[in-house]
């Protein structure tokens, strides 16, 4: 079993209907922490402490949040820089995350289709997402594909339904063990290992 660590980032999480259904009913998943860092941190004041202590008592972290011009709530970077210190979680004698599994877990307004070379965004959502990439590696940490939820303006009830089940579908296959990091690492996202992946668990 895993314990999976959801570092939640949303400013304005009580108008976003797509998060607030990605969110609901996962706390009924007993390996899932879900720790809001808008609610926990109002002044930006982080508890560079406890949040390590957090990150330790998990395997899997999921950095949660909506993409903000191509990038992330201004809290969660607070929380990058604070918190994965030099001697802990890099540098010398930094190996406190070393071996642990970490992606985001993000919602966008425009579409799949509009994050490409050919596209409105001209990059994939992947380049957009290498400094999470790169924090993670340096960090000794496994970095892998995110789970998107994209053009959230234009989803239907369905679709959104559908969207928060994969989510739980997935925490609960990564709770469990049941994945395999060369086939997640196969695919651009997450939700696309969900729908075709079929890679053996973890030994």
């Amino acid at each position: 079993m895993y314990k999976i660590l959801i570092l939640f980032a949303h400013p304005r999480f009580e108008k976003s209907r797509v998060n607030r259904a990605l969110l609901n009913g996962i706390d009924q998943i007993p390996q899932v922490t879900l720790h809001d860092l808008y609610e926990r941190y109002p002044d930006f004041n982080v508890d560079i402490e406890q949040e390590q202590e957090l990150m330790t008592e998990h395997q899997i972290i999921i950095w949660q949040h909506p993409f903000y011009m191509y990038g992330a709530p201004a809290l969660l970077k607070q929380w990058i820089d604070l918190v994965l210190e030099y001697g802990w979680a890099h540098g010398r004698g930094g190996d406190s995350l070393k071996g642990r599994i970490i992606f985001n877990a993000l919602t966008t307004g425009g579409s799949r289709e509009v994050y490409a070379a050919d596209g409105y965004n001209r990059f994939t959502l992947r380049e957009f997402l290498t400094p999470f990439d790169q924090t993670a590696t340096f960090c000794k940490m496994l970095y892998l594909p995110p789970f998107a939820v994209q053009g959230t303006h234009l989803l239907t009830e369905a679709q959104l339904l559908h969207y928060a089940a994969r989510y739980r579908t997935l925490l609960e296959r990564l709770s469990q063990g049941d994945f395999s990091l060369e086939s997640m690492r196969r695919f651009p996202f997450l939700n696309d290992w969900l729908d075709h992946g079929s890679g053996a668990p973890e030994s």
